[in-house]
């Protein structure tokens, strides 16, 4: 792997890893001394980091880590409902069996498992399935253009859900019935239906991370009352 590539790589584990935060000033020497890498492979990742979006050049200032508003989390969103709706379509249609039993079994284990008490293990792992599930559709397309594009905007989108909402006690159950009800028209080879399937999971996500209600009547509500939340416990 190339030192820009691995210079990228440690940068958005660094990020996920909410080590550097959005909206954070940054300078090149702290990227060196955080990814471990040379002030040259910094130089060169500086312009790719800008061309995606996680990085804005500041005059005056610096280089700052992109902000999490609510403009971003809407065109995030919609741009996933383009790539992700018409991955479900392919998966669907041409995915093998065995392919989506393996997505069936990752998901069962996670709902049987959140039948007995939600741990933080049982979140981490539910966000593992959840993620892996959606990039594995898109992958599934064998379009490296497609794939590229999804994998910068899953980077946002999984820095909006560090900022706004992760998979919690309360969002958890949803979270699990929405995938099974795709699921479950994939494994019909129902294209239309796991189209749709994806557009209400993808809806319910976009207005989680903008505070709002499910759809109601075809207009989605801000929450007004706080939610009841199940005790997590510690297990692990």
């Amino acid at each position: 792997m190339k030192l820009r590539d691995r210079a990228y790589e440690s940068f958005t584990r660094h990020l996920l890893a909410a080590r550097i935060r959005p909206g954070q000033f940054v300078t090149q020497r702290e990227l060196v001394a955080l990814t471990g890498l040379p002030l040259g492979a910094i130089r060169e990742l500086i312009p790719r980091l800008e061309a995606d979006g996680l990085i804005v050049t500041i005059p005056q200032r610096g280089m700052q880590i992109a902000g999490i508003d609510v403009k971003l989390v809407r065109n995030a969103f919609h741009l996933r409902l383009l790539i992700e709706t018409e991955a479900i379509a392919r998966f669907t249609e041409n995915a093998t069996d065995e392919a989506i039993a393996e997505h069936e079994v990752a998901l069962r284990r996670v709902i049987q498992a959140s039948a007995r008490g939600i741990t933080r293990r049982l979140l981490a792992e539910a966000q593992a399935v959840d993620w892996g599930f959606h990039d594995a559709i898109v992958e599934a397309t064998g379009n490296e253009l497609i794939v590229n594009v999804y994998r910068v905007n899953a980077l946002r989108i999984r820095l909006i859900r560090h900022e706004r909402v992760l998979l919690s006690e309360a969002t958890l159950p949803p979270a699990l019935a929405e995938h099974a009800a795709i699921l479950e028209r994939v494994r019909a080879r129902d294209v239309a239906g796991a189209v749709a399937a994806m557009q209400r999971h993808l809806t319910s996500a976009r207005n989680r991370a903008l505070g709002l209600e499910a759809i109601e009547g075809g207009r989605a509500r801000r929450s007004s009352e706080p939610v009841r939340r199940r005790r997590i416990t510690n297990a692990s």
